[in-house]
């Protein structure tokens, strides 16, 4: 190799090192994640979605209300509404409880298999 052919193969790598380990572009920056995460990130806005089941679970938790973990979303959504009384609240929750029972054990398996 000739003096010439060297200097064009180490220039020849350094710009190619340069295109793939230089600066970051712009374009594959991530954006600036918002504290808040209901807060849009480019006004600054809050989003008017619903909340989540387990954001509803813990406000559900906060209200001391028993097994908030078996109740589905509607339900949730149901019982937090502030004019709900606390027999139609009591009313719900029985309902899912015998509702998640019924799934378990292994009597539901023994029937099907005498029958």
């Amino acid at each position: 190799m000739t003096v010439e052919q060297k200097k064009k193969d180490r220039e020849f790598l350094h710009k190619l090192h340069a295109k793939h380990y230089g600066k970051k572009r712009t374009k594959t920056q991530k954006p600036k994640v918002p504290e808040n995460p209901l807060e849009k990130p480019e006004t600054g806005e809050t989003c008017s979605k619903e909340p989540s089941r387990s954001e509803l679970m813990l406000q559900a938790k906060a209200k001391d209300i028993k097994n908030f973990r078996v109740i589905n979303k509607g339900e949730l959504v149901e019982i937090l509404k502030e004019g709900t009384s606390r027999e139609r609240i009591n009313e719900i929750v029985s309902g899912a409880v015998t509702r998640w029972k019924s799934g378990w054990g292994k009597s539901k398996l023994k029937k099907e298999i005498q029958a």
